[in-house]
C-alpha cells in the first residue's frame, strides 16, 4: 500500500514590474509610502503589523499585513512573516506597525520583537533595514534613525 502525502506548491507572481517600482532610500520614503497605503478607517482602532518587502536594489516588491490585533498590541508569528519573505524572494524588509494612541515611543515588546526578527533574518541572509511605528496623523518613528535597530 502506497502512503499518500500532500503536495506543497510555492509560488510568487509580480504584478508590477520591479524596474518600475519605488526605491526606498530613507525612513522618510518608507514612512510616506506605508502611511499612504494604510487603511485610514482602522489606523486609530487597532494595532496592525506589516512588512515592506524589498529586492536587492531596495525597490518595493509589496506590502504584506502579517497580523491585526487589539488596541494595544498584535501578535506576530515569525513563521508567517518569514514564509512571506522567503516566498517573495525578498532580500530586505522594513517592519512596520501602528500605534493607535499616536504615541511614537517603542515599547519593550516592540524592541524585543525587532531583535527576535533581526536575529532570525540573519539565518536567511535577509536584511532588516528598519522598523517603523506609524501614527494616525502620519508621523513615524524609525528604529534605524534612532540607533536601536
Amino acid at each position: 500500500m502506497k502512503n499518500k502525502v500532500n503536495e506543497i506548491k510555492v509560488s510568487y507572481k509580480e504584478k508590477a514590474n520591479a524596474c518600475a517600482s519605488i526605491a526606498i532610500s530613507s525612513s522618510l520614503d518608507a514612512g510616506k509610502l506605508l502611511f499612504e497605503n494604510w487603511n485610514k478607517k482602522t489606523i486609530e482602532l487597532h494595532e496592525t503589523f506589516k512588512v515592506l518587502l524589498l529586492n536587492n536594489s531596495n525597490k518595493v516588491k509589496g506590502i504584506y499585513e502579517v497580523s491585526s490585533g487589539g488596541i494595544t498590541g498584535t501578535l506576530v508569528d515569525l513563521r508567517i512573516l518569514f514564509a512571506v519573505v522567503l516566498k517573495s524572494l525578498s532580500v530586505g524588509v522594513i517592519l512596520v506597525h501602528n500605534h493607535p494612541s499616536g504615541k511614537l515611543i517603542p515599547s519593550e515588546a516592540d524592541k524585543s520583537l525587532t531583535r527576535k526578527i533581526k536575529k532570525a533574518s540573519a539565518f536567511f541572509d535577509v536584511k532588516v533595514l528598519d522598523h517603523l511605528i506609524i501614527t494616525p496623523n502620519g508621523e513615524y518613528y524609525s528604529f534605524a534613525d534612532n540607533g536601536i535597530l
